[in-house]
């Protein structure tokens, strides 16, 4: 059905964005003004020389997918930073790859929703080899217009923990609370405002993060991104910054 799909809609002189829209869309049958569905592609680059040497790299995608019974957000992050050293030798400064997805059941009304949500973070400096969250709860749309949205989740999961050899902090797998809220803004003129924030409640940790963003159109689909993100735990290992902040400049691109 999928293949037929796409050669009606002229498989030969479809473009690569129309190809990517097709395979998105194609298990939305209603017409519905309620569903909405959005993918946008970021990419950062900065090189610098002279008394401070270093490349670092942020890419990402944001996902948005809406059906008649489902609502759902997905992200993926990576980081890369390379710095050069005094005596001319390489050194790695940041590696990390970030990835969540939450999956809402639409409970007959499309405000009120069931969610299952889940998260994996692989970070070379925070003292763990991985980390990945599980959680389940609650969710509500409060309101959605043509301006602005906002929606939070909240609810019960478990966190599973890997801390590296050299981690001495007692941390460790354990019952979390989920919550999470979403604010979006959208003026007239295409720029766009995001503020989100979460958090992880459990045993040995607490995990916070706030992601705030402000994006306007350059051209066609590419925009220009501003965000800011910090990350926050309040329990780490002694060499390992509790508060870790990130603000980056990145081209956007929206596919749809």
């Amino acid at each position: 059905m999928l293949a037929a799909s796409i050669t009606l809609h002229g498989y030969a002189h479809a473009t690569p964005r129309d190809l990517i829209n097709d395979v998105y869309h194609a298990d939305i049958t209603s017409q519905s003004d309620e569903l909405s569905s959005s993918l946008d592609g970021e990419l950062g680059i900065l090189l610098s020389s002279g008394n401070t040497s270093a490349n670092s790299i942020k890419a990402g995608l944001i996902a948005q997918h809406d059906t008649d019974n489902w609502s759902n957000s997905y992200t993926v992050e990576m980081l890369y930073k390379q710095s050069v050293l005094s005596e001319g030798n390489k050194e790695t400064t940041a590696h990390r790859f970030y990835g969540t997805a939450q999956f809402d059941y639409k409970l007959g009304r499309t405000d009120r929703r069931l969610f299952v949500y889940g998260d994996y973070e692989n970070d070379r400096f925070n003292g763990y080899d991985h980390r990945a969250s599980l959680a389940v709860g609650w969710s509500h749309r409060l309101w959605r217009d043509n301006m602005s949205a906002f929606r939070y989740s909240v609810g019960p999961g478990y966190s599973f923990v890997k801390p590296l050899e050299s981690n001495t902090a007692n941390i460790g797998d354990s019952v979390i609370v989920r919550a999470s809220a979403e604010y979006e803004y959208k003026w007239e003129s295409g720029a766009r405002l995001r503020q989100f924030l979460s958090t992880e409640a459990g045993e040995f940790n607490t995990k916070s993060r706030s992601e705030t963003s402000v994006s306007a159109n350059v051209f066609g689909e590419m925009a220009m991104k501003l965000s800011v993100v910090l990350n926050h735990d309040s329990d780490t290992p002694e060499d390992v910054a509790s508060l870790n902040t990130e603000t980056s400049v990145a081209l956007v691109y929206q596919f749809f």
